[in-house]
Formats: C-alpha cells, structure tokens, sequence
C-alpha cells in the first residue's frame, strides 16, 4: 500500500514571517511600554502586518509576544548546544552551561525584565511557570535525558527552581560579564548535587533497603519522597548593588 505523502502548505512560510516580523518589531518598544497591548499594536504598524492577521498569530496581543520571545530563546539555546561537545563536562558543569547560554543569548536584560513582571501577575503565573518549566525541560533534552519515570519530573522541577532563581539573581547582577551570577549559579547546582547524594545514599544504606522491605516500608517511601528545603540565601548569593550592608559600630560617649 502506498503511503500517502504530505505536502507543506506554502502559505506556512508566509505566517511564520508575518509572526517573526511582528516579534521583531516588538522589541524595540518592549523596554518602554512592556509586553502591553501598546507594544502590540506598535509591532503591527512597523511590521506591516496586517492586523487581522497579527491578532490571529496572537490573540492575547502582549503575553502572546512575550511567550513567543521566550521559546524563541529556548530555540536559540537549543542551536547553540547542539552544536558542542557536551561529553567533554561534567554533568553538574553541562547543566550550569545549559542555563548560561540561555541567558547569554540575550540581547537586552529589559525584555527579560518586563516579561518577568508581566508573568509575576497573578493572572499570568501560570503561563510563567509553563515556559520556565519548558526551558528546564528543552535543557535537560539538549543533556540526552532519557528519564520516563518520576525522575522525569523531579529533574525538570529542580532545575526550575535553580533557573528562576538566577535569572532575578542575573537582572540584579552589575558585575563584569555577570561574574557573580555564573557564580552564583555553581552554588546552586552544588546545593541540588548534594541533596542527590544525600538521597542516593539513602537508597544505597543496608537500613533503608531494610525499612522498604518491613513494616516500616510506607514511612520509607514518604521520607524519600520529601523535598530538600531551599538553602538560605547568604549574602554572598545577593548582587552587589542591594547587599547588605554591616551596621557602623555604636560611637562612644
């Protein structure tokens, strides 16, 4: 039986240039207006696109150009690592790479700033945890992760952690060529590497194989399943610019 062949529908290439128009044109008014419908409407007049057009490639106007900027990035950041040699890393070191070619394909800390704002509304938390979630996940494929069980989730979901935290770290960082985030960023991949050796020995200890195995095995299984606490930020983990300062010893009288 002939199987049937699949055609591209020209036009395809057509809405992807009217839709990278429009993102383009976006950004210029980004650092001033935001992700915003005034943004929006500014793209739609210096790209030429007809508006019909643009409020069907994105139909929430502002939000829809900042979720199109940021998967843009992902792809960017996806380019750029397949064309390394990741197995010359240590894993720890491939991951703090992953995320620091994320940021360091930005062009302009503004964009990322006003999107962080805009996804810190209430209304649109939840599409800015979906894209954050997409990075860890777009990251962790470009690492070969081949998990399907509950490792699956519990790395995308600790590399969200770690990601969120250095980008507000980054957009507060003056330092030179963002030192003391890169920094910053190694700490917190130490932290999570030593929680999944803790856990690891946990699996490996004669004790706990014996508490899974008896009548204990539920409050085994719960224990495993806890999630470390964060580690307490120190200051060290702040940007220069708002570190805290030591107060001036009292005068004498």
């Amino acid at each position: 039986m002939k199987e049937a062949q699949t055609t591209k529908n020209p036009d395809d290439n057509g809405v992807e240039r009217a839709k990278q128009a429009i993102l383009d044109a976006a950004l210029a008014h980004v650092p001033f207006d935001g992700w915003s419908e005034t943004t929006f409407r500014a793209a739609i007049a210096d790209s030429d696109v007809a508006e019909g057009l643009a409020r069907a490639l994105f139909p929430r106007g502002g939000i829809d150009l900042a979720l199109a900027y940021h998967r843009q990035g992902d792809a960017q950041m996806l380019a750029r690592l397949a064309a390394l040699n990741l197995t010359q890393y240590r894993y720890s070191d491939r991951v703090a790479l992953a995320v620091r070619t994320r940021l360091e394909l930005v062009e302009d800390k503004e964009l990322v700033r006003r999107g962080t704002t805009l996804f810190s509304l209430p209304q649109n938390a939840t599409e800015g945890a979906k894209v954050i979630w997409g990075t860890s996940d777009a990251i962790w494929r470009a690492l070969g992760d081949s998990s399907t069980d509950i490792n699956w989730y519990s790395k995308r979901a600790t590399l969200s952690g770690v990601y969120g935290a250095t980008v507000l770290f980054w957009l507060g960082d003056d330092s030179p060529d963002h030192s003391a985030t890169w920094e910053f960023l190694d700490r917190r991949i130490g932290n999570v590497m030593q929680i999944e050796k803790v856990k690891a020995g946990l699996r490996d200890n004669p004790l706990s194989k014996f508490l899974k195995s008896g009548p204990f095995s539920g409050v085994a299984n719960a224990m495993q399943s806890v999630k470390m606490p964060d580690v307490p930020k120190t200051p060290d983990d702040l940007p220069g610019k708002v570190r805290p300062q030591t107060p001036p010893a009292p005068s004498e009288k």
